[in-house]
């Protein structure tokens, strides 16, 4: 009888590094859902492109006191990328104090879709948050309050340049005004400026009212994440001058919103408006 060839153990660990390239190279392509990782401590201007992620402010109102809706608006879905945005609130331990839910979430000011952030983004492995540049962050006093006509809280302008815009390598200057200048070349529908009944639709519906009102961009370059059928935010890939680009397999819409359905809960309260109002307290340190 014919003997099998004996496998040494060299052949063996050969033969399993193959299978692990070969599903890295699958996922790479798509054929898996590996989900992507955020890369902390990463280098300060080693990234690929950005992401700008426009929040639907009432879903993240509805976990933070008030009406709850569902599981809670807060709470990122375990299938989509909860970046930045989990179950204590945007930014994670940056804007976890109640008090910035409150400033958000009074209904003093009608705020719909808000500014979350700019995000240094990977072309496939995925982002850096929180890098380290040698010198402690800071947002100055000045660039606080300016970011507040489309920021909906302090505290959020300051955890999203600790968490993000460190990692663009700009200072806290040059990484607001990139904010303003990628947030203001997208137009919100006028559907969704002032909702004042909950709104059920599919995703693809949002997105494509997104397409409808900027022209200059293609249905790759707009994703749509929900939180447990609900809308979480709306995101946008632009090139590192701000140009809208195809968004990578990071941003891959169904994994974003698995749903088929998507609520965006109304608008709370009046008043002054999402471009206007006061500073409500003073802390610009990290």
């Amino acid at each position: 009888m014919r003997k099998k060839p004996m496998t040494s153990p060299k052949a063996g660990i050969f033969r399993a590094v193959l299978f692990a390239a070969a599903l890295t190279v699958c996922g790479a392509g798509g054929a898996f859902d590996l989900r992507a990782q955020p890369d902390r401590g990463g280098m300060p201007g080693d990234f690929d492109y950005y992401v700008l992620a426009l929040s639907w402010s009432p879903t993240y109102c509805s976990g933070h006191g008030g009406e709850s809706a569902g599981d809670g608006g807060g709470n990122a879905d375990r299938n989509g990328d909860d970046r930045g945005y989990d179950n204590r609130g945007y930014g994670g331990r940056g804007y976890s104090n109640r008090r910035g839910a409150d400033e958000q979430c009074s209904g003093v000011r009608p705020y719909a879709f808000v500014l979350h952030g700019l995000w240094p983004q990977y072309e496939r492995r995925g982002w850096p948050e929180n890098c380290e540049s040698g010198t402690r962050p800071w947002v100055p006093e000045e660039m606080i309050d300016r970011m507040l006509d489309i920021m909906p809280s302090r505290r959020l302008v300051i955890s999203e340049y600790k968490k993000h815009g460190v990692c663009t390598g700009l200072d806290p200057r040059q990484y607001f005004d990139a904010a303003r200048r990628a947030y203001r070349s997208i137009t919100i529908p006028n559907g969704f400026q002032d909702l004042s009944e909950p709104l059920t639709v599919p995703p693809e519906e949002v997105r494509k009212a997104f397409l409808d009102a900027n022209r200059q961009l293609t249905p790759d370059m707009i994703q749509v994440a929900c939180s447990r059928n609900l809308l979480r935010e709306v995101r946008v890939c632009f090139s590192k001058d701000l140009t809208p680009r195809p968004c990578s397999q990071n941003e891959q819409n169904r994994r974003l919103c698995p749903s088929n359905t998507v609520t965006m809960p109304p608008v709370r309260g009046g008043g002054t408006g999402p471009h206007g109002g006061p500073s409500f307290w003073r802390g610009d340190r990290l």
